[in-house]
């Protein structure tokens, strides 16, 4: 699963507000906030959702590797 802080990087990267990931997602601008602020443990359908948008806006999510940590990247050519 992705985390908060992949999130808010992916959205960072892609110049959106929480408006706008949370339209193409189909998740209420509450439910975001709230995730994007720790305020609540997300369900793994809300970060299916916002996973699944991101990456079909140009996201690369990248799993912690070799004590790296967890991080995004734009999709080469994306």
């Amino acid at each position: 699963m992705i985390t908060v802080g992949q999130i808010k990087a992916a959205r960072s990267l892609l110049g959106l507000k929480q408006t706008e990931l949370a339209a193409h997602c189909s998740v209420s601008l509450a439910t975001l906030n709230n995730i994007e602020r720790g305020a609540v443990t997300p369900r793994p359908a809300s970060l299916q959702a916002i996973q699944h948008a991101l990456e079909a806006l140009g996201i690369e999510f990248i799993d912690e590797n070799g004590g790296g940590g967890p991080g995004v990247r734009l999709k080469k050519g994306g």
